[in-house]
C-alpha cells in the first residue's frame, strides 16, 4: 500500500493552495478529487475572472458560532501573500470595487498557477477518483479510493460545502466529520437570492432586471451609524421575478433566518419626505413625475400602484400626510421573504465543521489527531466580494505548514 506524508481530498480552493504549499515544504502530497476538472467555483466565480481576494480583509467579516477561530490563520496569510504568489506569476489583475480584487484576464489563470505551485511540490493528483472510506488507526489513516487504497500520516478536508451542486458539491466532508465524533454548525445556503409568496411578490414581478443602490437589514430598523457587522448593508439591490437578488441582498442573506422580516431603504442617502414636500409647495406635476426624479421610473410608476388613492394625483392633490406615508414605505420597506433559491444558487454555505473542535493555528482536529479540515466545509463563511477565498488561502497554508517536514517559507 503506497505511503503519503498527507492525502488532501478536495481540490478547490483551499485543497490546491494547501497541497502546493505542504509539497513544496518537503511533504509527500496525493491530492484527491471526484470531479474531472479542477476547482469548478474558481472557475465560474467573479463572472469568470475570480474575484480572488479582498485587499481589506479582517475577521470582521466573517461569520462563525466561535467568531475568534479565524483570526490567527487570517493574520499569517493576509491577501498581500496572495497578491504576491499572483505578481511572481505574472497575473494581472485590478480592483473592482471595495477592495475586491480581480483578474484581468481570466480565473483560469488563477487555476493554472495553483496547478503550476502543486508540480513545483511534486503533489500527486488524482482525479477523478472517489473516496470510499476513511479509516483511522494506530499507524494513521487508510484511504480506499478508485484507483488503489494508500496510507497516510494526515488526512486534510477540503471538500468545500453543498453550494451548486451542479458542479460537483457533495456533503462528504460534513459525514466524514461525523463519522469521526464531530459535531456540524447548522449548514444553510448563503450569498443567495431571497424570495417571496408568489402573491405577495405579484405587484414586483414587472420589475424583475431593475437594479438600484439600497441599504437592507435584518429587520432591526436602519438606524445611523449602525455597524454593518450586525447585519446591515448598502450595496446594489436586483428585482427578480422571484424576488430579490444583487450584491446587497446576497450579503444580508448570510444572516437572515426563516421568520425575520427584512427592512429596505430604496432611497438610501435622500430624505424624501422634504423632497416630496418642497416639490408640492413648488410643482403642479404628478406626484409620479415627481417620485421618479429620485426613483428609477419603473420603481416609481410600480409603488404608487401600491397607493391606489393617490396614484395618479398632482402634487397640490396629495395630502402632507400622504407624503409622509409614502416617503416611510420607500425608506422602511419591510418585507418577509418565504426562503431562499437554495444550494443551487448559492455563493456558499454557511455553517459547517465546528471549528470549536479544531486547532485555530493547524486547522487540526481535537478528536483525532492527523485530521484536518479547510476552507468552505468549516463553519467559517465570509461577506461578498473575495472573502471567502481569502479563507480558502489563509486556512490552507495554516493546515500545510503544521502538515510539512519543513517549516521555512517558500514561494506559495
Amino acid at each position: 500500500m503506497r505511503q503519503f506524508d498527507a492525502v488532501i481530498i478536495g481540490a478547490g480552493a483551499a485543497g490546491l493552495h494547501c497541497a502546493a504549499i505542504a509539497g513544496q515544504l518537503g511533504a509527500r502530497v496525493l491530492l484527491i478529487d471526484h470531479a474531472e476538472r479542477v476547482a469548478e467555483k474558481i472557475r465560474i466565480s467573479g463572472g469568470g475572472r475570480c474575484n480572488f481576494t479582498n485587499r481589506d480583509t479582517t475577521p470582521a467579516q466573517f461569520l462563525s458560532a466561535n467568531p475568534a477561530f479565524c483570526r490567527s490563520a487570517l493574520a499569517r496569510y493576509t491577501p498581500a501573500d496572495f497578491i504576491a504568489l499572483l505578481q511572481r506569476h505574472r497575473i494581472a489583475f485590478h480592483e473592482k470595487h471595495k477592495g475586491q480584487l480581480f483578474c484581468d484576464e481570466s480565473s483560469e489563470d488563477i487555476i493554472a498557477m495553483l496547478l503550476r505551485e502543486c508540480d513545483a511540490g511534486a503533489v500527486t493528483r488524482w482525479q477523478p477518483c472517489a473516496v470510499h472510506s476513511v479509516i483511522h488507526g494506530a499507524a494513521g489513516f487508510e484511504i480506499a479510493t478508485d484507483r488503489e487504497p494508500v496510507r497516510s500520516a494526515r488526512v486534510v478536508v477540503a471538500t468545500g460545502g453543498l453550494s451548486i451542486p451542479k458542479i460537483g458539491a457533495t456533503d462528504f466532508g460534513h459525514r466524514l466529520a461525523r463519522q469521526f465524533g464531530h459535531a456540524i454548525v447548522e449548514t444553510r445556503p448563503a450569498l443567495v437570492p431571497l424570495t417571496f409568496d408568489a402573491a405577495a411578490w405579484q405587484p414586483f414581478v414587472a420589475l424583475a432586471g431593475l437594479s438600484l443602490q439600497a441599504v437592507v437589514s435584518t429587520g432591526q430598523g436602519l438606524g445611523k451609524g449602525r455597524d454593518k457587522s450586525g447585519g446591515e448593508f448598502t450595496e446594489d439591490l436586483l428585482f427578480t421575478h422571484r424576488g430579490l437578488s444583487g450584491p446587497a441582498v446576497l450579503q444580508i442573506s448570510t444572516y437572515w433566518r426563516p421568520g425575520t422580516p427584512l427592512v429596505l431603504d430604496l432611497a438610501p442617502q435622500r430624505d424624501l419626505q422634504d423632497a416630496l414636500t418642497a416639490a408640492k409647495a413648488s410643482s403642479r406635476r404628478k406626484l409620479s413625475n415627481e417620485l421618479a426624479e429620485w426613483l428609477p421610473r419603473r420603481l416609481a410608476d410600480t409603488w404608487l400602484l401600491t397607493h391606489p388613492d393617490i396614484t395618479d394625483r398632482t402634487m397640490p392633490e396629495v395630502r402632507d400626510r400622504d407624503l409622509y406615508t409614502l416617503a416611510a414605505s420607500l425608506k422602511q420597506w419591510q418585507l418577509m421573504p418565504n426562503g431562499t433559491e437554495g444550494y443551487r444558487k448559492a455563493e456558499v454555505t454557511a455553517g459547517g465543521v465546528d471549528t470549536r473542535e479544531l486547532s485555530s493555528t493547524t486547522m487540526e482536529s481535537k478528536r483525532v489527531p492527523g485530521l484536518h479540515f479547510i476552507g468552505e466545509v468549516v463553519d467559517v463563511t465570509g461577506w461578498l466580494g473575495g472573502y471567502n477565498f481569502q479563507w480558502a488561502w489563509a486556512s490552507a497554508a495554516a493546515c500545510a505548514r503544521a502538515i510539512a517536514p519543513h517549516t521555512e517559507a517558500v514561494g506559495a
